[in-house]
């Protein structure tokens, strides 16, 4: 799996996968703390529906198993705080086209404390760099729910266009694609 390699930082970010982060990037280290801490209910409004609702420590734990047996997870943290303040998940698939090439599936959420900081348009933008510099990866993807307008607003400004096609069809969720 290409993603299980993905570290990469911003300006005010470091990201890397959530098992490999060092201690001396993220001295907090306990993931199922911090992941507890960050999926509220405000965060988690627009996820699926079997993520939502307030997480306890023992919740957290089980999510993260889960994740880690669907793809790869990474976490992000405040460059400046050395706290994690979000997310991403990732997941590989077959490039939609059938050439060369996966499609990387693209999710990402960050903590309340964390909004509206601009941390979501950085984030993508050091990924879609990373994913660029993969030559493996033909395209990236990701769903949103349809009213979530600043979700939207991250993807485009990074490249990402509005697409449908039969088999992405879910209600209340529009489907955004980067091609590489």
């Amino acid at each position: 799996m290409i993603c299980r390699g993905c570290a990469f930082e911003t300006e005010r970010l470091l990201v890397n996968e959530w098992h490999a982060i060092s201690s001396r990037d993220w001295p907090q280290q306990d993931l199922a703390y911090a992941v507890a801490t960050m999926l509220t209910e405000p965060v988690t409004r627009s996820l699926p529906v079997s993520w939502q609702g307030s997480y306890t420590v023992e919740r957290a734990r089980e999510w993260i198993e889960e994740r880690d047996r669907e793809g790869t997870t990474l976490v992000v943290v405040d460059k400046s705080t050395k706290q994690a303040v979000g997310l991403m998940i990732l997941f590989e698939t077959d490039a939609e086209d059938g050439g060369d090439g996966i499609e990387v599936r693209l999710g990402y959420l960050l903590s309340e404390s964390a909004w509206g900081q601009g941390f979501a348009s950085k984030l993508v933008r050091g990924f879609v760099g990373w994913c660029r510099g993969q030559t493996s990866i033909a395209s990236i993807a990701g769903g949103v729910a349809q009213d979530n307008l600043a979700s939207k607003r991250v993807l485009e400004k990074n490249g990402f266009r509005l697409v449908q096609s039969e088999g992405e069809v879910v209600q209340d969720e529009q489907f955004f694609r980067l091609q590489l």
